[in-house]
């Protein structure tokens, strides 16, 4: 594993602020949530193309990193913390129940 493999999520946030920056998002659309929701999308579309038709674990991986990146980029857009934002919803669904729904675990608020 290399020393880049073990960025902290503070790394991560200023490389890809840095991206954001170098490419002036905030002034040219790129931090608009509706083109970033399509952004999502389509890498969402990609990472379901890597799983249902068998591709490398490899190209999983980058397409992953891919919806990691316009995630943290959404938290900078919005100016939101997404570390406590994880941890704070981490906490809740740690706390939460499972249940068998078609023969899959679910761990949701289940609600009636």
């Amino acid at each position: 594993m290399t020393e880049r493999n073990l960025d902290s999520y503070r790394e991560m946030l200023a490389a890809v602020q840095a991206f954001h920056d170098k490419h002036d998002f905030k002034n040219k659309g790129g931090e608009e949530m509706t083109y970033r929701m399509a952004l999502m999308a389509e890498e969402l579309g990609e990472i379901g193309a890597c799983v249902t038709k068998g591709k490398a674990k490899e190209k999983l991986a980058e397409e992953v990193a891919d919806l990691f990146i316009l995630l943290i980029g959404t938290a900078i857009a919005q100016e939101f913390d997404l570390n406590d934002a994880f941890w704070a919803k981490m906490d809740r669904i740690m706390k939460r129940e499972s249940k068998m729904v078609n023969g899959r675990i679910r761990v949701s608020e289940f609600r009636d």
